[in-house]
């Protein structure tokens, strides 16, 4: 069973939700920061790129959006590059409940007959700014409820793949077409299966009206404007995530337990008693140790049950997965090949909980200890990608295991990860992730201070202010080597430590 819990801070709201008392998913709501993904925006084409067909768009953010041409709709690309021939521009479709997106065959296309510089558009953001890039735009509109997720612009009506039953998605497919507005379309969520058409009819006639809304905001409008963005993060996160099987909504602060219960009220009243209150000593997180679970999901190893290990490192270009026995050596009746596939398969359970947990997107690597069987390869293989289907609600492809033993997958990027959200690049080592050993670092220091006093842009009496790990090893290692220096060039070399000064670092001064 889930839980959700909520803690509030004069800063932040943070939100966490755990199965089992393992956490799945935690998230942080700065109260000085704002939220961009979902947003609507009256925005400004400053740039239009034909060689990578994207425009760049003013948001009225730091940095401009940028609007690739996958991210036009169809109809506003058909209409502005009239006439164009149709051939080959039959839709394709993913049905994704969280990022749903129609989009059309692009080979006849050109965004320079699609945009204008000078000129206004509608733009939602799809993804936050990463990095040094501006956030992502779409013109293929979203906007999600507790039931379905409205597609203004995109007529087409998606399920989601966990909703098997075939009964049930006949019936919600023909109960929106019923009822959806002419060119509207819609992502029937996995919430809506078994849910009464009265509510999921509250549901669509709530988001119509907001994109109304929308519309008319943007008439309005006299120059780059933010028009509408979603509900906050923590009810977004509720109703997101909500179902039946969720155990309590715990928030230690009156204010969230009564925000959240008169949104469930509103919204999912048979599911309002869940909500609690917890004041308490120790803290609500420390009671359900999140503090802990989170800080290790800082980390780059992470233990499993068995005493197998699984290595995560990750890139702007990619994540990579490395799975370890470690110190698992199986049953005393079992073969290495039965202790090898129990270490795969809890290993691929933990790594679907990770990549939720921090939030890991694009290409992924993973590195399972080989198996000699080619059954037990299959098995972990739907293992895996069952295990995807079941716990994580975002969009994945995971290929089979490659000749050299390896799976591929990809899964759909969706704000920043957990090590960007809480870290910053180290200012020793420039996010390398090491910085020069000791001795390095003081023959770089000599040889710098040999060169200064060669050319005379330094004389007389030197101080050097060095961080302390290299005054030791200068002190005790080379203090021939100062002597021979003050010797060669007559002058007097004092060493100092500088408490504030960090390693790769030094500051010399000198004196007439």
């Amino acid at each position: 069973m889930k839980k959700f819990l909520i803690n509030d801070s004069p800063w932040e709201t943070r939100i966490a939700i755990t199965r089992d008392g393992l956490l799945q998913n935690v998230y942080f709501d700065s109260h000085t920061a704002h939220q961009l993904e979902r947003s609507y925006f009256k925005a400004l084409v400053t740039k239009v790129l034909p060689g990578i067909q994207t425009a760049f768009v003013d948001i009225g953010q730091e940095r401009s959006g940028f609007l690739h041409i996958s991210e036009i709709d169809r109809e506003l690309a058909l209409a502005r590059m009239a006439p164009v021939s149709d051939e080959g521009d039959e839709e394709e479709f993913e049905e994704d409940e969280e990022h749903p997106k129609a989009s059309i065959n692009r080979r006849n296309l050109d965004i320079t007959k699609i945009l204008k510089e000078g000129e206004y558009v509608l733009v939602q953001v799809s993804k936050e700014p990463i990095y040094e890039k501006g956030a992502k735009l779409s013109t293929c509109f979203t906007l999600p409820g507790r039931f379905i997720v409205l597609m203004p612009n995109i007529p087409r009506i998606g399920i989601s793949k966990k909703i098997g039953s075939f009964e049930e998605r006949t019936r919600l497919r023909d109960f929106l077409k019923a009822n959806l507005p002419e060119g509207m379309g819609a992502i029937i969520r996995t919430t809506a299966s078994e849910s009464s058409e009265k509510e999921i009819l509250r549901d669509l006639k709530s988001l119509v009206s907001t994109w109304h809304t929308i519309q008319e905001r943007f008439q309005k409008a006299t120059g780059v404007e933010k028009l509408y963005e979603d509900i906050d993060l923590t009810l977004q996160i509720v109703r997101d995530n909500l179902d039946t099987d969720v155990e309590a909504v715990i928030c230690d602060s009156r204010a969230s337990e009564s925000h959240i219960y008169k949104f469930l009220k509103d919204h999912a009243p048979e599911l309002a008693p869940v909500v609690q209150f917890y004041d308490g000593h120790p803290s609500l997180f420390e009671k359900y140790d999140i503090d802990k679970q989170v800080e290790q999901a800082l980390q780059s190893r992470v233990s499993l049950k068995s005493g197998g290990s699984i290595i995560i490192e990750t890139t702007e270009a990619m994540t990579v997965i490395d799975v370890n026995t470690s110190r698992f050596t199986g049953s005393s009746n079992g073969t290495m090949e039965d202790t090898i596939l129990k270490t795969n398969l809890e290993a691929s359970d933990e790594i679907v909980r990770q990549l939720r947990l921090r939030n890991f997107g694009g290409l992924i690597v993973i590195d399972f200890i080989d198996m000699a069987s080619n059954s037990n390869r299959q098995r972990l293989f739907k293992h895996f990608e069952k295990a995807l289907k079941d716990r994580d609600k975002f969009q994945s492809v995971v290929l089979k295991v490659s000749e050299f033993g390896l799976v591929q997958m990809t899964r759909k990027r969706s704000g920043k990860t957990l090590l960007q959200q809480l870290t910053s690049t180290c200012l020793c080592c420039g996010g390398a992730g090491f910085v020069k050993s000791i001795r390095n670092e003081a023959y770089t220091i000599l040889r710098k201070i040999k060169e200064e006093l060669a050319t005379g842009r330094i004389a007389g009496n030197i101080t050097l202010a060095v961080h302390e790990h290299t005054f030791n090893y200068l002190i005790n290692t080379e203090y021939n080597a100062i002597l021979s220096l003050e010797k060669e060039f007559r002058c007097k070399i004092t060493l100092t430590v500088h408490e504030t000064t960090r390693l790769n670092v030094f500051v010399a001064t000198a004196k007439k």
